[in-house]
């Protein structure tokens, strides 16, 4: 039996239990941060003898890799089947787990669109110096299907970049500092908080304000907390009461961003310059010309132009009078009549016209 979505809510509760209680097809991304598995039989120490402050909580222990296989099947399916089909899912885990979790992503039929490296900028040190310093954490970017009509806000991440393409290497730093959740006694409440950074970067990239994204290890509530200041709904689910009881303080203290539109790629209707002449809106023989003057061209019947010895598109033209690698011709060039009108115009006015909104 499927509850009613609570948004905005934290569910205490077994994941794979829970999850089993959220409607079908009703969550628009989630985002999971699942036990790492790391298998650790004796308590770490440094060379001076002092205890490292590891993961060794009670959730991050399975009896067997068959065993952590075999949960990771479960809470995958259950969130799938919740997902509605353009949604998306996010895992993030280190070596000891996200090659497995990878490999039920796939075998249940999830389309691995992206993995992303987050690169520590201030890892914890290998202390004895037996191996590399573990300096990175794995993120996979999923959809339900290869044929998903997935979220992806391109520009609002190039934005982020300094207007330069997002790469699939994060540089951040681990959560630290006045970042990190306490608990009573002033000690960080959870092992493996996650900066807000990255949850910024994922939600932003991912979602559109008022989608509902699903947490199912929602620890300090570091997910909601994000989704609150970025004008997303969340749900929360964590079987620890001490978590949850952290994370509703924390993200009861969040408020949203004033501000939280975000760069779109603006979508285009696509309308060849033929169409114009095939309309009759424009007439082979008509005269462009550049806004200033300087470039003049002739409309031909097969939809390129021509400017003394220069034929081809009307973007190849007006890159090639200007010596430039490009051009956006539909921006250039301008109708050669009294009060000239840019081409760009006849194209909107031919796309209201034709009902192609």
């Amino acid at each position: 039996m499927t509850n009613k979505l609570e948004l905005n809510t934290v569910i205490l509760g077994n994941c794979i239990q829970e999850l089993k209680k959220l409607p079908s097809k009703s969550v628009d991304m989630v985002f999971a941060d699942p036990p790492y598995n790391l298998q650790l039989n004796n308590r770490l120490v440094r060379p001076d003898n002092t205890t490292v402050d590891a993961v060794d909580d009670y959730w991050d222990k399975f009896e067997s890799m068959s065993a952590y296989d075999d949960f990771c099947f479960q809470w995958l399916s259950e969130v799938r089947r919740v997902m509605k089909d353009n949604a998306t899912v996010w895992v993030i885990g280190s070596y000891h787990n996200i090659f497995r979790v990878g490999s039920v992503l796939q075998n249940l039929g999830f389309w691995i669109l992206n993995d992303i490296v987050w690169v520590k900028n201030n890892p914890m040190p290998n202390f004895k110096g037996t191996r590399f310093t573990n300096a990175h954490e794995t993120l996979i970017w999923a959809s339900k299907s290869a044929n998903a009509k997935y979220t992806f806000n391109y520009e609002a991440m190039k934005a982020l970049n300094d207007d330069l393409q997002m790469r699939s290497d994060w540089n951040l730093p681990i959560c630290t500092g006045s970042e990190r959740v306490k608990d009573e006694n002033g000690e960080k409440l959870h092992s493996t908080q996650k900066p807000e950074a990255i949850l910024h970067r994922v939600i932003l990239s991912s979602t559109h304000e008022g989608d509902v994204i699903l947490d199912p290890f929602f620890g300090s509530g570091t997910t909601g907390a994000v989704a609150k200041k970025l004008g997303r709904n969340f749900i929360g689910i964590e079987q620890d009461k001490k978590y949850v009881d952290g994370a509703k303080k924390r993200i009861d203290a969040v408020k949203k961003d004033a501000i939280i539109e975000t760069t779109e790629k603006k979508k285009f209707v696509r309308v060849p310059f033929g169409n114009l002449i095939e309309y009759g809106i424009l007439n082979p023989g008509d005269t462009l010309t550049d806004e200033k003057g300087r470039f003049k061209a002739q409309v031909l019947a097969d939809g390129s132009i021509k400017s003394d010895n220069l034929h081809g598109s009307i973007h190849q033209v007006a890159a090639k009078l200007q010596n430039f690698p490009s051009c956006n011709g539909w921006k250039f060039w301008y109708v050669d009549k009294k009060n000239g009108k840019m081409i760009d115009d006849l194209r909107q006015d031919f796309i209201k016209k034709m009902g192609l909104q």
